[in-house]
Parts: structure tokens; C-alpha cells; sequence
């Protein structure tokens, strides 16, 4: 359950903010609501040697992340936010909370119940990427778990981390149709175009999540009816994947190229895939910071740097410099421009 408070902010936010904005707003004022379970309010790291009241914010944070995320998405449909029901499933919970309108029986379908179940897992944790650095930084300064999540979160908002399903979807937009696939093709192997959803920093080859994915899929079209983006997905892949200039390059589907598209027949709005993404790899976020405390050699994270700029170099007054002196004087031609137009005026 989400309390009154939490309510109230969901409500004052624009109705056309991002999914994503929300979320990274609410996990950080949600560290405000439980003072108990901070370090920095407690004197210290203290509180994380009670591994009881440890764990019961890993709970909390768990249970209320999609409960926030379904009350983002009603927010912006303008709909009422449902509250969760302790007979239905992690997932199940979700949906409900998500596409309920005034059924007094209402439960999402099977299978894409055991779809997003399945999506859910296979984003939970995939080792050291941008948003799971960021959680083990941030927690290495003791700070909450809420607060540390939403920054984490803010990481996966970036369109070339968590952000990519999103770009994947907006891209296939843009080709429109299968006749236009070889000129988007050739615009990408001249550098005109960005191909997304294509390559790993870690798989060099198949992306097996991207082999599971492409499965659920048809088990989401049975029930929604087939998505006409999945087809030229998949003549896009075929395509690629027969050009050497991708082959050379070993860029080869990934887990974000086919769940935009599945999102999409689910009747997500594009701008809820990132949040979609967030839920369950919020999970492997934890687990990570948890790792991160029960490790007693952890301190804090400080990386180094190499500078390479110039040394010896004598000081210059701020008067005395180029660029100052250049800026002030476009400073001062466009007073002088809007004091003349002030003189016509009158």
C-alpha cells in the first residue's frame, strides 16, 4: 500500500510528466517517510547491523515499487490510482493496479501474466552496468535505500541505458514500413542513422534474453492480436544480421529490441517501457546493495584521475581574457541594442 501523502504528490504532478521523472521524485521523498532506516539521521552506518530492519525496507521497497509505477501510469490517464489486493500475485498485482476500471472481479489474463513474469526476471540483474555502478557507489557513501534507488533509477532513465526500449520503439516508428528498411540500413553504415537495440558490452553474439523474448511474444499475440511493429522488427534483424558490415561489428539483437514491441501489443505507452524495466531490475539493484554492506572491505567509492591537461601555465586575470572580454562585449551590444529599441518604443 502507498499512504495519503504519497497520494497527494502523485496528484500534484503535471499531467503530462514522464513515468520516469515521477519515480526517480517518489523513491527519494519515500526515504523521507521512514527516518528510522536512515544512517545519516541515525549518527551512522549503525542501522544496517539490524539485519531485521534491513530487510524490512528491501520489503517495502519491493512491494511499493510497482504500486507506484501503476499509480504514475493512472495519473497520466487520468484515471483513479487502484491499491494492491493480497490475493493476487507479484505480477498479477501489477496488472490489476494498472487496467482496472470498475470491475468488482477483475484479473489480468494468464498469459500475460506469465509474459511479464518472465520479462520481469530477465531484466532483474545483469552484473555491472550503469544503474547497478551507481547503487554501489551511492551506497558506498551509507546513504538510505530509497534515496539510492532513485538515484539508480535515474541512471536507467538515460536512453542508452534503460531508456532503450523506448528507442527501439521510436525508431521502428520512424522506418514505417519494410520498403523503407535498406535506406534506414545504408543512413546507419554511413553514420546518419543509429541502429537501436543492436549490440552488448558484454554479449558479442546472440543476446540469449533477446532468443526468449522473441518466444513470449507470440504467446502475447494470442491474446492481444499480433502487433504489425513485430514484422518489421523482425525483417529489420533480418537484414542486419545478413550484412557484414553489422556481422564484423557483432551487433546482433539485444534484450530491448522485441520487449518495446511486446509492451506496445500489451497497450503500454512508450514512455512507461523504462519504468517497466526499472520494477523488476530493482531487484538486482538491491542485491547489490546489500553485497555492497556485508562486504567489510568495502569504503568508500573514490576513483582516480589522470589529468591531461596543460601545466605551468601562468595565470591570466579574468579582465585580461580572451573569451571573457568576447563575451562581455556580445553582452554589452545586446543591452545597447535593447536600450535603442527601448528609446524607439517611447
Amino acid at each position: 500500500m502507498i499512504d495519503n501523502d504519497t497520494l497527494n504528490m502523485i496528484k500534484a504532478f503535471r499531467y503530462d510528466a514522464h513515468p520516469m521523472g515521477m519515480m526517480v521524485t517518489l523513491l527519494s521523498a519515500t526515504a523521507t517517510m521512514y527516518p528510522e532506516q536512515n544512517p545519516a539521521l541515525q549518527g551512522g552506518s549503525g542501522v544496517y547491523k539490524d539485519e531485521k530492519l534491513v530487510n524490512k525496507q528491501v520489503y517495502r521497497l519491493l512491494g511499493k515499487l510497482p504500486t507506484l509505477a501503476a499509480a504514475c501510469y493512472r495519473h497520466r490517464i487520468g484515471r483513479p490510482i487502484n491499491q494492491p489486493q493480497a490475493n493476487l500475485s507479484y505480477v498479477e498485482n501489477f496488472l490489476f493496479m494498472m487496467d482496472r476500471l470498475n470491475e468488482t472481479e477483475y484479473k489480468p489474463h494468464p498469459k500475460l501474466v506469465r509474459a511479464m513474469d518472465v520479462l520481469f526476471i530477465l531484466h532483474a540483474e545483469h552484473e555491472l552496468n550503469c544503474s547497478t555502478a551507481a547503487v554501489r557507489h551511492l551506497a558506498s557513501s551509507g546513504v538510505d535505500i530509497f534515496t539510492c534507488m532513485s538515484g539508480a533509477t535515474a541512471a536507467l532513465y538515460g536512453p542508452s541505458h534503460g531508456g532503450a526500449n523506448e528507442a527501439v520503439l521510436k525508431m521502428l516508428e520512424e522506418i514505417g514500413s519494410v520498403e523503407n528498411i535498406p535506406q534506414f540500413i545504408a543512413d546507419v553504415k554511413a553514420k546518419k542513422r543509429r541502429l537501436m537495440g543492436f549490440g552488448h558490452r558484454v554479449y558479442k553474439n546472440h543476446d540469449p534474453r533477446a532468443t526468449l523474448i522473441k518466444k513470449i511474444a507470440e504467446d502475447v499475440f494470442e491474446v492481444v492480436g499480433r502487433e504489425p511493429m513485430i514484422d518489421l522488427a523482425r525483417e529489420l534483424e533480418r537484414i542486419a544480421l545478413a550484412d557484414k558490415y553489422f556481422v564484423d561489428k557483432k551487433l546482433f539483437p539485444n534484450v530491448d529490441f522485441y520487449t518495446g514491441v511486446i509492451y506496445r501489443a500489451m497497450g503500454f505507452p512508450s514512455d512507461m517501457f523504462t519504468i517497466l524495466f526499472a520494477i523488476p531490475r530493482c531487484a538486482g539493484w538491491i542485491a547489490h546493495w546489500k553485497e555492497f554492506y556485508n562486504d567489510k572491505e568495502n569504503k568508500i567509492v573514490r576513483p582516480r584521475q589522470n589529468y591531461v591537461g596543460g601545466r605551468d601555465l601562468d595565470y591570466v586575470p579574468m579582465h585580461n581574457r580572451k573569451s571573457f572580454n568576447h563575451n562581455l562585449e556580445a553582452t554589452t551590444s545586446t543591452v545597447d541594442r535593447r536600450r535603442n529599441s527601448a528609446v524607439v518604443r517611447r
